[in-house]
């Protein structure tokens, strides 16, 4: 079975002012349904073909993995966006707390960690498999399902994800990212994560959310 470009959860200009109409014409449109195209001409009659997305992202290598891996992350991305604006609270706010303290310290760590990608790239908040939270980076197509730590969260930053809006801007892509988090999702991954250990708290962690 094909993989299939999903249908977007929004329309195209509900992003905006955050995030242009142009840009997910092009990013969703153009990059993310290339992705799909090539990642299934690729997978067309080999062992791949009629797997999940995620069980390919796991078995596949190459190109073939360059391509899986980043129809997957596009397919979560648009997930973690949303046009109405949202905080997190209950459990997610606590996990958040027990991790990095606070909030706003999560994002402070998020931020600076997708800032500091080098050229292509994504920024996670991802889990353990000891259950304990951690921001995250993957180079170019990477994803971190095949280190085996389980998305919560993501942010592009490809240029491809802010250049029509933001030029060469990162930080300020970043800045009008934060308005557009669906926090709802993130809580959904952490309450289907059903961790078997409670994430450590901050004294505990010793670093352990500094970007890879």
């Amino acid at each position: 079975m094909p993989i299939t470009l999903p249908k977007l959860p929004y329309s195209l200009d509900a992003l905006t002012p955050h995030m242009s109409r142009e840009t997910l014409e092009f990013h969703y449109g153009k990059h993310h349904k290339k992705y799909v195209d090539t990642a299934n001409q690729l997978i067309a009659g080999t062992e791949l073909d009629g797997l999940t997305l995620a069980d390919m992202v796991q078995r596949a290598t190459g190109k073939t993995l360059n391509n899986v891996a980043q129809a997957w992350n596009h397919e979560f991305f648009w997930k973690c966006l949303t046009p109405r604006e949202q905080q997190p609270d209950g459990e997610l706010e606590r996990a958040l707390e027990r991790a990095f303290g606070d909030v706003e310290t999560f994002r402070q760590h998020f931020t600076q960690a997708a800032t500091d990608v080098f050229g292509s790239g994504w920024a996670w908040l991802v889990m353990n498999d000891d259950g304990s939270l951690e921001v995250a980076t993957t180079r170019n197509g990477d994803t971190p399902l095949t280190d085996g730590r389980l998305p919560l969260l993501a942010c592009d930053v490809w240029e491809h994800a802010y250049y029509i809006d933001y030029r060469n801007d990162r930080a300020k892509y970043l800045e009008h990212f934060w308005a557009l988090v669906n926090w709802e999702f993130v809580a959904e991954n952490l309450g289907t994560a059903a961790p078997t250990a409670k994430a450590p708290d901050k004294g505990q962690r010793q670093g352990r959310h500094a970007a890879r």
